[in-house]
């Protein structure tokens, strides 16, 4: 059986690997598109948003509608992209515990 001081030492030893992995991920950036790429979200992976893009075809006064569904379907992606990317990297540590 591992003792109290040994747990410990490999707690704090997880837990500094993990910071490295959430700072590498949060300096990480991610894009998501819509249909046919005419709207490109970009986030880091500590999901700021750094910039939106909008191909000209896409910009159409008269219908705003397709501009804020393509929007929203290119962030969801991006988002998408972080939350398996966190789900991948810090999924790792979960049987690594001492506990």
């Amino acid at each position: 059986m591992m003792n109290m001081q040994n747990m410990m030492k490999q707690a704090q030893k997880l837990q500094k690997q993990m910071e490295q992995k959430q700072a590498d991920l949060a300096a990480m950036e991610f894009t998501g598109k819509s249909a046919q790429d005419l709207v490109t979200a970009t986030f880091t992976g500590d999901k700021k948003l750094v910039a939106i893009d909008y191909k000209e075809a896409v910009v159409d006064p008269e219908d705003i509608e397709t501009l804020s569904d393509m929007t929203t379907q290119a962030i969801n992606d991006a988002l998408k992209q972080i939350d398996e990317a966190t789900k991948k990297t810090m999924g790792a540590f979960a049987g690594k515990l001492p506990f």
